[in-house]
């Protein structure tokens, strides 16, 4: 794990195969952001085979290829679409150019699986999920701030045992280290990267939706801002919003770019879920002065409280279920209408954000 950046935050788990070798075959398209690695290793983990990988730049195909060196360079797009061994096309290119892969892979008679956000605009969405109809393929999304963390997938099999009663409010805290002279071009432009609601935003969206049980949303307020990046004026360096859930659970989050440098990790996500029964707190990747570990789970209910550490502990079942999903035509890992609603309210609350001019 990179302590230092988000971008190359890659968590490894234990194997857990969910079907022998050669059963599942992955390509990568597109080797932008650093999240590629998170999402080949779980799917690896899971049993796949890693056949291909292409992207415009042989560095990237090269160092890719040093991490799993099963994966053969591809000439082009095209040839990984030809092979009808491959089942699913992962990606983390630019965030503008990860829909029209999608679609690409879908057509041509593969399952797709995306970084976070896989959409810039609600026209890509539309376009997207018509391709899904018409193909019958899944569009899938690495929202691994829960995906591809113990203590969020912990919290969530305890909501779901009812240890915390219905789920009525979630706070969530995104910050991230900016790391600016490392960033790519793409990332400060903001029609690339689509706006740091839309970006980083969708991560928190994605979890309350999956913690309150809601399919419906509304965002009810939303602001954006760059505060301190005068030079990056396409960049958003700070951004919030509210949240009111169909079944009428709240949700309030902010997301950042002012991670300090004293800090032992890239950010200091935290998770805060009250339910009518109890409360959890998530510290995801650190235990601030306390421990530089992440995994963190605080559980309050009327039997008292218990702080778990989950490291190592509960590992990360999404990629398993989301293969096997592929294979058995189910929807155990995510539904597709989930991993839509999310993107749709994370690009609405960009969208219709309040544009803050600061005057600090």
């Amino acid at each position: 794990m990179s302590k230092v950046s988000g971008m190359n935050h890659a968590p490894k788990g234990k194997p857990d195969s969910v079907v022998g070798k050669g059963e599942f075959t992955v390509a990568a398209i597109g080797l932008d952001h650093g999240h590629i690695y998170g999402m080949a290793n779980g799917c690896v983990e899971a049993g796949a085979v890693i056949k291909w990988v292409f992207d415009k730049d042989p560095e990237k195909m090269a160092a890719f290829k040093e991490k799993h060196p099963e994966a053969q360079i591809a000439e082009s797009k095209q040839a990984i679409y030809d092979d009808e061994d491959v089942d699913m096309v992962l990606s983390a290119a630019v965030a503008s150019e990860r829909s029209t892969i999608g679609n690409e892979s879908m057509r041509a008679g593969k399952h797709y699986f995306a970084d976070k956000t896989a959409f810039t605009t609600i026209e890509q969405l539309d376009e997207s999920k018509r391709v899904v109809k018409e193909t019958g393929k899944r569009f899938f999304v690495y929202f691994g701030e829960r995906l591809h963390v113990e203590s969020a997938v912990y919290a969530g099999q305890l909501i779901e045992e009812g240890v915390i009663g219905d789920v009525i409010q979630v706070t969530g805290f995104g910050p991230h280290r900016l790391n600016k002279e490392n960033r790519p071009d793409w990332f400060f432009e903001k029609d690339k990267y689509g706006g740091i609601l839309c970006d980083i935003g969708s991560h928190q969206i994605e979890q309350f939706l999956h913690y309150t049980s809601n399919t419906e949303a509304e965002v009810v307020h939303s602001k954006v801002a760059n505060y301190s990046n005068p030079d990056k004026p396409g960049l958003e360096d700070y951004g919030d919003a509210t949240l009111v859930g169909g079944n009428g659970a709240t949700f309030y989050f902010k997301v950042d770019w002012f991670t300090p440098d004293g800090l032992s990790t890239w950010g200091d996500g935290r998770t805060f879920i009250t339910g009518t029964k109890g409360t959890i707190e998530l510290r995801k990747y650190v235990d601030v002065a306390k421990e530089e570990s992440g995994n963190h789970l605080y559980l309050v209910t009327e039997e008292g409280e218990e702080h778990y550490d989950l490291n190592g502990k509960v590992g990360y079942p999404f990629f398993g279920e989301m293969i096997l999903d592929c294979l058995n035509g189910t929807e155990k890992a995510m539904t597709q209408d989930h991993i839509f609603k999310a993107q749709e309210l994370a690009l609405l609350a960009e969208r219709d954000a309040i544009q803050l001019q600061p005057k600090l």
